[in-house]
């Protein structure tokens, strides 16, 4: 069950849900997030970013980029700052070689698994790394129009 809350109403109604899946299994656990979820904005700018790079340097594809990009860029971030990330990350990616990692992110969750302020930083993160190679910008107000 994904619940998000909010509104006075959606509190309640989560409350009520909440309850009702204590009463029926007598076990629940809730882990709670802040933060709206990311805008498809920021996942657009990620996906024209990885094109960008691809086209521009020629050392790999946009799906290349984009697993690149995720492991050393992404899986920071999540690992920092979700402890069930972290934990299955650690058991099952990292013990693998760099190559099966970079196979692996692309069909591991990490950029999706992203709220607003995480899409944020990882966005953040890749103009850092690629700085001085690849000039990424972020679209203006009309461009995104």
């Amino acid at each position: 069950v994904n619940l998000i809350i909010n509104s006075d109403t959606a509190l309640q109604q989560a409350i009520g849900d909440m309850r009702d899946l204590y009463k029926q299994h007598r076990f629940v656990r809730v882990k709670l997030t802040t933060g709206k979820a990311r805008s498809l904005d920021q996942n657009g700018i990620s996906h024209v970013w990885y094109e960008q790079i691809a086209r521009e340097l020629r050392e790999d594809t946009p799906l290349g980029v984009k697993c690149f990009c995720k492991l050393h860029y992404g899986v920071p971030i999540m690992r920092a700052e979700d402890e069930e990330f972290r934990t299955l990350y650690d058991s099952v990616i990292k013990p693998l070689s760099y190559e099966k990692k970079l196979e692996a992110m692309k069909v591991w969750p990490v950029t999706s698994l992203m709220n607003k302020d995480q899409l944020s930083q990882y966005l953040s993160a890749m103009q850092a790394g690629y700085a001085g190679r690849v000039w990424l910008e972020f679209p203006t107000e009309q461009e995104a129009a």
